[in-house]
């Protein structure tokens, strides 16, 4: 195979990886790993790191990566273990797993939406200034097609979505006239799964604005209620123009923000029922621990767990990489507190960068000194999530599974050998193709090993 222009065409194709047509995406990369088997693209040797919660355009990536492109970087970049997670929808899944298999990434994918825990009705969690409501999460998905019996859960995930959304623009468009958005004409267009998120509203309005008459500055000072040293700088960077909109018209105290009720997100036991459906594992997800909630995370943890979570979700990067030397000796010891208590209820770590906002990182800083102390938790985690996919994938023997469940009784059992299954088999491994339901755990293990 030879590239004309070299560069200039890896560079096509890796934009083409992001193109909303799931055909482009697909040529674009097989077209990338021939070149990569050919040595034509110069690919970093594979490290022992992970980002297990990758957003993908599916909901909103900050820089445009769908699935493929995902596992493109991870392939490029050396990174051993990558997961996504989509907000509301699990669109990516099929697509994510068989670029996986294709490129030889250990992949794992999930969902994450926004749920009201009655039990918890006046205490804030991982949702600031929102009582009772919790980012919760599954993962561990192999497909998105869901049983019929849980279908019902992902069209009123979608539903509310799409309500909140049009809501939001209702309040906000007699705010910023002239300036309007139509849903169907402006924002729907902006995610390629028909589910857009308050991220690609505030691209609308940023991007519309720019056809506006009279001066774009005093504009936005005008209709922000901030000075022209705020938004001066940022009209060359809509990216910082759109985070500044989104936080001063969609956010706690602006015009397009409602406080969440009980009857705004579904309750825990909806997102829990999904994944237990799809043979996936309810998950969930930790801010930084200075919430009232997360101030008794155990008594949060111990609640989650008798209502089916299996696994924790933390964002390691927002805990200990900060300015402020106070703040950050507070909360890198949150983050140590935390995974401890993790461990104790044995509940496997996801953790991720996220990338659903400017500036996160591609992959967390493993070598950092403040991570030092839960480094093998996070990748032990990263390698159960991954255990678990690629036997529910390939044999729907996963840790949900009545084979799982029969055979390791205990959580701490399951978490234990679908770990050890992670670090041993590699994608496409072969020798899963002989593994039945009828095999002990220890008997896989150890054909697996040799």
């Amino acid at each position: 195979m030879t590239l004309p222009n070299g560069d200039k065409r890896i560079a096509e194709l890796e934009t083409m990886l992001n193109d909303f047509s799931p055909d482009v995406r697909a040529e674009a990369l097989a077209e990338l790993k021939t070149a990569a088997e050919q040595g034509i693209v110069d690919l970093e040797p594979e490290t022992t790191v992970a980002n297990m919660h990758c957003h993908t355009f599916f909901s909103f990536n900050a820089y445009g990566y769908s699935p493929s492109a995902l596992v493109w970087l991870a392939k490029r970049r050396g990174y051993k273990l990558l997961g996504i997670v989509d907000f509301d929808v699990l669109d990516g899944v099929e697509e994510f797993l068989n670029a996986c298999d294709m490129l030889g990434v250990r992949g794992s994918a999930g969902i994450e939406t926004r749920v009201f825990v009655p039990e918890l009705a006046t205490k804030e969690i991982n949702s600031p200034g929102e009582p009772g409501v919790l980012y919760h999460m599954g993962i561990g998905f192999t497909s998105s097609d869901v049983p019929e019996s849980a279908q019902s859960i992902l069209v009123d995930l979608r539903d509310r979505a799409t309500r909140r959304n049009q809501g939001l623009i209702e309040r906000i468009n007699p705010h910023l006239s002239p300036l309007t958005l139509d849903y169907d004409e402006d924002v729907m267009p902006l995610a390629p799964g028909g589910t857009p998120t308050e991220r690609h509203i505030a691209l609308a309005y940023v991007t519309k604005a720019q056809h506006i008459d009279g001066d774009l500055a005093t504009f936005w000072v005008g209709k922000l209620g901030v000075g022209s040293e705020d938004v001066s700088p940022l009209l060359p960077d809509s990216a910082g123009l759109q985070n500044l909109v989104r936080a001063k018209l969609m956010k706690r105290g602006g015009v397009g923000y409602v406080q969440p009720g009980p009857d705004t997100f579904p309750q825990t036991e909806s997102l829990n029922a999904l994944s237990i459906a799809c043979g996936a594992l309810p998950c969930v997800a930790w801010l930084d621990g200075l919430s009232e909630g997360e101030q008794a995370i155990g008594d949060v943890l111990e609640l989650m767990i008798n209502q089916g979570a299996v696994a924790f979700n933390i964002v390691p990067n927002r805990n200990w990489d900060i300015a402020d030397p106070e703040l950050k000796k507070v909360k890198v010891q949150n983050l140590y507190d935390v995974v401890k208590i993790a461990g104790e209820l044995d509940l496997p770590l996801n953790i991720g960068t996220e990338m659903n906002s400017f500036g996160q990182k591609h992959i967390d800083d493993f070598d950092a000194p403040e991570l030092k102390p839960v480094r093998q938790a996070f990748l032990d985690g990263a390698h159960f999530i991954y255990g678990h996919t690629v036997l529910q994938r390939t044999l729907s023997m996963g840790f949900q599974s009545d084979w799982a469940k029969s055979s390791l009784p205990t959580r701490k059992e399951r978490n234990a050998f679908f770990t050890k299954i992670g670090y041993t088999v590699t994608p496409s491994e072969e020798k899963l193709k002989s593994i039945t339901s009828e095999m002990e755990p220890n008997a896989i293990l150890d054909m697996l090993g040799k």
